[in-house]
């Protein structure tokens, strides 16, 4: 069983302007190609009655709005939606190209006794995790200073939540200290999401894999079955929990409510 262990490393096959190219990197590429054409196949000339292919891009378009607007509030999710949804789409077909015949299964094994596969999914690479959680905190970044603005964000962050009226005065103002030390461990929690992201998300691919791995080691048939469906269902959780909180995280600070928006 210990040569049934996937290495945790990504595989360069080649590489490209003096930079590494990976199996995992390969496999991005792909389902991004394969997301774009076959979108593009679906809608074509887009139509005032739709085709079914329309029909089911536009189901999954508005549903995911709709899911993410009352998170980030209506300005900030109209803006945010396109990264949005393209991060749902992405990873979750990312997610289970892990299922695809060949993707993780066909490979050597190194001198460590670790499986290599040839191609393997680009989520069970740490670099492609990580680089989705960067990419989303900046757009993070981006969103908070153009829809909140900088007045928000500090009073959020460090501002003093008690109504003066409610409290006595010497409590208010002692209320500032409190909200001031709040404010630095939000910071610090804000610096961990980037890495919160992509090894959670990182975490559960690779470990799908292994396990996908070692049940088609021990029984070629009938037993992993079941752990396909199972992993169907994780890919699906996983996009879906980074989607939302990276809705969250632009919401906690967006959205305060369309009578307060300026």
């Amino acid at each position: 069983m210990a040569n049934a262990a996937l290495s945790t490393k990504a595989t360069a096959v080649g590489e490209m302007f003096g930079l590494p190219i990976t199996n995992s990197m390969i496999t991005s590429w792909v389902v991004s190609l394969l997301i774009i054409v076959v979108i593009r196949l679906m809608i074509r000339t887009p139509q005032l009655v739709p085709t079914r292919g329309q029909a089911i891009v536009e189901n999954l378009v508005e549903g995911v709005f709709n899911l993410i607007e009352p998170i980030t509030g209506k300005a900030a999710g109209k803006a945010a939606f396109p990264l949005l949804i393209g991060l749902f789409t992405f990873i979750l077909i990312q997610n289970w190209s892990g299922l695809f015949p060949g993707v993780g299964t066909i490979g050597t094994h190194d001198e460590l006794g670790h499986f290599v596969p040839y191609i393997r999914p680009g989520n069970a690479d740490l670099n492609g995790t990580a680089a989705l959680a960067i990419v989303s905190m900046i757009a993070w970044v981006y969103f908070i200073f153009k829809y909140a603005g900088p007045k928000i964000i500090a009073y959020d962050l460090f501002g003093n939540k008690a109504n003066k009226k409610d409290v006595p005065t010497a409590l208010y103002y002692f209320l500032f200290l409190v909200f001031g030390a709040v404010g630095i461990i939000e910071i610090i929690s804000i610096i961990f999401r980037p890495i919160s992201l992509s090894f959670r998300l990182f975490g559960n691919v690779f470990g799908g894999e292994n396990l996908l791995h070692a049940m088609t080691g021990i029984y070629k048939w009938g037993l992993p079955v079941p752990f396909y469906f199972l992993e169907l269902l994780i890919g699906f959780v996983q996009a879906l929990v980074f989607t939302l909180l990276v809705s969250v995280y632009i919401g906690l600070i967006c959205n305060h409510g369309d009578e307060e928006h300026h």
